[in-house]
């Protein structure tokens, strides 16, 4: 019997997937993918995650594995062979048992903005709804532009985008990966660069997970992993990991590769209210992706992000491990008045006042049509 034959043979590999249009469609892009290497059957297999069917905000509903969980139990308990993830969703502690199997290429992280009458964000007038559901977007998009009004919202691709064309809000912030994914990438009224608003670690990228005893899921699986986009997602959530912060926090990174094959990551840590923003830059191996996130990390942690963000320490993050002992780059909004103002500055970051405490707490306005 041939290998192809063998393979055209052995039974369907289930693929366990969310159930919204975009988990899905990654998720049959992953099962193309494997069909085409492999010569073996793939077969979806849905499963409902406590972030599909929760309204609330994600904070409250614990942040980083709301959409992981359910699959991942699936998975031990050998109802799939692999499941897909959007990588900025995953956990980055290790699951038992589990492993993350390939990190296909990655797709564009930026963020994008979605605008009614076609607007860029420096065309939206002072009090514009601009709706989101990213603490670390919301934080961002309130440094740039103060007078906006940052609106929660939850909702799948195609729920959020009517909020816009049905009036409900002036404007959405979403991951441009997902739009190009679904085939909706026109739909975008700007590319919002990174130096505007940083992306979550691991955006644009997904995960391929199995389980760690199934050699043969795993050796698949390890087809499509691409390993210049496995360095980087690896770097961008060992900072995450680091700093102990979640998709609940506002916590941006991005790591690039180089022309010498190194790797460049800026990490960002952002006060909810838009205040001040933390900003570190490394640079490491392809090796060492995971050192250069803690380097990077740690000199956050040193800088007095956690006055800016609830973060704590991790075990391989201290202080001691900052390169240099210079103080984060702090980025404050503009002033209105005078919006040509330089936003950087060199002074160390302040304790939170309890004015801004207040503020970061509180929580912003909800919409859930």
């Amino acid at each position: 019997m041939s290998a192809g034959t063998a393979a055209a043979s052995a039974p369907a590999l289930r693929l366990g997937t969310r159930r919204s249009a975009l988990a899905r469609t990654q998720s049959e892009h992953v099962a193309q993918a494997l069909r085409e290497r492999t010569g073996r059957a793939v077969e979806l297999v849905e499963v409902t995650t406590e972030g599909d069917v929760s309204r609330a905000p994600l904070s409250s509903l614990g942040g980083t594995g709301v959409f992981a969980t359910a699959l991942r139990e699936a998975l031990l308990a050998g109802r799939v062979d692999l499941a897909v993830h959007s990588l900025k969703d995953l956990p980055t502690a290790p699951a038992p048992g589990l492993v993350v199997a390939a990190v296909p290429p990655r797709e564009d992280p930026r963020d994008v903005l979605v605008a009614s009458s076609g607007r860029r964000l420096a065309d939206l007038p002072a009090g514009a709804r601009v709706g989101t559901g990213s603490p670390r977007r919301a934080a961002q998009l309130r440094a740039l532009r103060p007078d906006l009004q940052v609106v929660d919202v939850r909702g799948n691709v195609d729920t959020r985008l009517r909020m816009v064309s049905e009036g409900h809000l002036d404007a959405v912030v979403l991951a441009r990966a997902g739009l190009l994914r679904l085939g909706r990438g026109d739909e975008v009224t700007e590319v919002l660069g990174t130096d505007q608003l940083l992306p979550a670690p691991g955006q644009g990228a997904l995960a391929v997970e199995c389980r760690a005893d199934d050699e043969a899921v795993r050796a698949a699986c390890a087809l499509l992993d691409d390993p210049a986009s496995r360095a980087a997602t690896t770097a961008e959530r060992a900072l995450l990991a680091a700093l102990e912060a979640g998709c609940a926090a506002p916590v941006g990174a991005l790591a690039v590769t180089e022309d010498d094959g190194g790797l460049r990551l800026t990490g960002l840590v952002a006060a909810l209210d838009g205040s001040a923003t933390a900003v570190r830059t490394g640079a490491g191996q392809l090796d060492d992706a995971a050192g250069t996130g803690r380097r990077v990390a740690a000199e956050l942690l040193a800088s007095g992000s956690p006055a800016l963000a609830p973060l704590v320490p991790g075990p391989a993050s201290s202080p001691q491990d900052a390169q240099t002992p210079q103080a984060a780059r702090l980025v404050t909004p503009p002033d209105p008045a005078h919006p040509d103002t330089p936003r950087t500055s060199s002074a160390a970051p302040q304790p939170a006042s309890n004015t801004h405490d207040t503020a970061a707490d509180a929580p912003p306005e909800r919409v859930h049509p």
